[in-house]
């Protein structure tokens, strides 16, 4: 229960944070004030998340808003492509150049399927999109064979490109996520999330709902993995993102997103079950949207004043 309560204490911060980035708090003595009241309101309802690793972190302020579990050192499956991703783009080759799926790429690790026979043709630009948007695994292992000195060159470049970034806890053994070995935390990934949403690539390209290609003799359409990036699911405002799942790694998530106007990042790791880390991300968001409520209601009753819903609406969590 402490535990729960300071993650509630650690929101309630939050809504204010964001509140202000609003407009809605007109004054710091009011801020001040309404953040002691949501502390203590806030401490009733604790926010239960179902993913074994979580880390919310305010994008515009720096502030870990939610931390459960985040230096447990966890396999990532295929979030392990938003590296692949920024490695084929530093190496700046021309992105129409054309690749074909050999049997070099198919997955000797866990034997998948997958929908690019072997003898596909498509330009790296479509390999990159596939990647990011299906997870296609002979996708990712392609661009890695064509890189400059071959897959274990990537690889190593994948290690470098890490350690750059100052995820010490970091070890990528594949290009694909297959691996058990390709192995990260939620802190580390929330610094791969933030260098993925530096490249305007991988944004557009991960947060693509869905593609029609020419595969072959058929037209196939391959759509993205994140079911809360898809057209139907249009009320989130996604930024970047990647799905990841194998039995050992769980069900994963990692994006940045927008909410009342303000970026957040958002890492599941280890979810159980199709729609936990989904279900997980629409809970801290109404929970965000619950405490913006009742800071604009406490702020408007000390100051005497009529309340019209400023923090909008509440999507409720599946």
């Amino acid at each position: 229960m402490a535990a729960n309560q300071s993650s509630s204490r650690g929101f309630a911060k939050s809504a204010m944070i964001l509140l202000a980035f609003a407009g809605i708090c007109a004054t710091p003595a009011r801020a001040a004030a309404s953040a002691d009241h949501l502390a203590l309101a806030n401490s009733s309802r604790p926010l239960s998340l179902k993913s074994n690793a979580v880390l919310v972190v305010d994008q515009d302020s720096g502030q870990t808003l939610l931390a459960k579990n985040p230096d447990t050192v966890v396999p990532i499956a295929s979030l392990t492509k938003l590296m692949t991703a920024l490695v084929v783009l530093d190496a700046h080759q021309p992105m129409d150049e054309e690749l074909q799926v050999t049997a070099d790429d198919t997955d000797s690790f866990r034997h998948s399927s997958s929908r690019l026979a072997v003898g596909t043709r498509l330009d790296r630009s479509q390999m990159l999109l596939l990647a990011l948007m299906s997870s296609e695994n002979r996708a990712a292992l392609s661009l890695s064979r064509n890189y400059p000195g071959g897959r274990r060159a990537f690889i190593a470049q994948m290690n470098a490109k890490a350690k750059a970034l100052g995820m010490t806890s970091t070890h990528f053994a594949d290009p694909a996520g297959l691996s058990n070995d390709s192995v990260s935390t939620a802190r580390d990934l929330h610094r791969l999330l933030s260098a993925a949403y530096a490249q305007p690539l991988i944004r557009a390209d991960s947060t693509h709902p869905e593609e029609v290609m020419r595969i072959g003799r058929r037209n196939l359409t391959f759509l993205n993995t994140n079911r809360l990036a898809r057209r139907q699911s249009g009320d989130w405002d996604i930024q970047v993102q990647k799905t990841g799942f194998t039995n050992e790694a769980g069900r994963c998530l990692v994006m940045q997103v927008k909410v009342m106007g303000h970026r957040l990042s958002m890492i599941f790791l280890d979810s159980v079950g199709t729609l936990t880390r989904f279900a997980d991300a629409q809970r801290v968001r109404q929970h965000l949207q619950l405490e913006a409520n009742a800071v604009v209601h406490s702020v408007a009753a000390s100051a005497a004043l009529p309340v019209s819903g400023a923090a909008g609406s509440v999507v409720a969590a599946p």
